[in-house]
């Protein structure tokens, strides 16, 4: 006598045959196993079609571009030096250091496609780096754009990176509501001046226009001449209304300035005063915590140790100003500095991003409101 034992095959239910002297339990096993058995086996990738698929792109390299276009490609890439190969979009880093090697390791590129032999290089990279070569003014005129872009969201007005450049020296100010800051500052990072105007109690109550005049002009008359003049942009919201005393008294002085500074303009059409993002500053200094910007006192402090200790420091201070300028640190002086501290902090930022072009200008600069 046989008993049968129902199991759900390809979502039917079969009966399958058990013989009496087989336990159930070992009739579920020797099923599973032959299932099991009966099972497609993993499937295995296809060297000689993912060859295939290569031979494909290259073939489509050799669509893409003449014979002319290709040998003008190949003598970039097995001459051009590192640097000269870091020029080019996407050659930045290690791309053209792996080509180096490559070359040196397996000698000259003999084609197009063994550029995709190289490590982080695929088809549509490929592509863009040859585009690349064959028209590098193209590329410069993107990069210049990008340039212009991000220099667009870190000062305004807009100005060109060319006038930057030509810039000997600048007064970075920097104002709050009791005093007023400024840092000059030449095309070296030397500290010409550096100072601040204190007792500035315009927010006290309502003053009219011709008093700010007043105030605005005794404290230009202490500033240096400089070619450009910078002036810190805060980004205090106007949504707030308990905030818009403040954003009014800095708004009349920003535009005191912008008008008693900018002299020349009716003649010349050229801003000699532009705005920098407060929060660009932060970010390139590494001093934000989420929104909010914190102290440039300690940062301050180690460029004046540096510039006492190291041979080439980031800011240099005249060693006669040095002393009076730690003075400004002692424990003794509780005065909060904060407006000084950040002018300086805003004149190396200014000729870091905007007029030497750092690394560091690659980062992430919020729109000035």
């Amino acid at each position: 006598m046989n008993l049968s034992c129902l199991l759900k095959v390809g979502g039917r239910w079969r009966s399958f045959p058990v013989p009496l002297e087989l336990s159930l339990f070992q009739a579920l096993h020797n099923f599973c196993c032959r299932k099991k058995s009966t099972a497609p086996e993993k499937t295995i990738t296809n060297v000689s079609f993912c060859n295939e698929n290569a031979k494909e792109s290259g073939n489509a390299l050799d669509k893409l571009f003449s014979s002319e276009q290709q040998a003008s490609i190949l003598h970039v890439l097995n001459t051009a030096s590192n640097k000269e190969l870091e020029a080019f979009k996407l050659l930045h880093g290690r791309k053209s250091i792996n080509i180096i090697e490559y070359r040196e390791k397996f000698g000259p590129f003999q084609d197009l496609e063994s550029l995709m032999n190289v490590p982080s290089f695929q088809y549509k990279t490929v592509v863009q780096v040859c585009n690349a070569i064959l028209c590098p003014e193209s590329e410069k005129k993107k990069r210049k754009l990008q340039e212009n872009r991000l220099l667009g969201k870190l000062i305004k007005p807009d100005i060109e990176r060319e006038r930057l450049k030509a810039v000997n020296s600048i007064v970075s100010i920097v104002f709050g509501t009791q005093r007023i800051a400024w840092a000059h500052l030449d095309h070296k990072l030397t500290v010409l001046d550096w100072q601040q105007n204190d007792y500035w109690k315009l927010m006290n109550r309502t003053y009219p226009s011709s008093l700010y005049l007043k105030e605005i002009s005794s404290v230009i008359s202490k500033m240096p001449k400089a070619d450009l003049y910078v002036l810190e942009k805060t980004g205090l919201s106007i949504q707030n209304s308990s905030l818009f005393p403040v954003l009014l008294h800095f708004h009349i002085i920003e535009a005191m300035l912008y008008a008693l500074l900018n002299k020349t303009f009716a003649q010349d059409g050229q801003h000699h005063v532009l705005s920098m993002n407060r929060n660009a500053v932060g970010k390139h200094f590494k001093l934000m915590i989420g929104d909010t910007r914190t102290s440039g006192k300690e940062l301050v402090k180690q460029f004046l140790s540096e510039s006492v200790l190291k041979a080439k420091p980031r800011v240099f201070f005249p060693p006669d100003k040095v002393v009076h300028y730690r003075q400004m640190f002692s424990p003794a002086d509780s005065h909060r500095r904060e407006e000084l501290y950040d002018s300086l902090l805003q004149a190396v930022a200014f000729y870091e991003l905007a007029v030497f072009n750092t690394k560091n200008s690659e980062i992430n600069v919020p729109a000035l409101l």
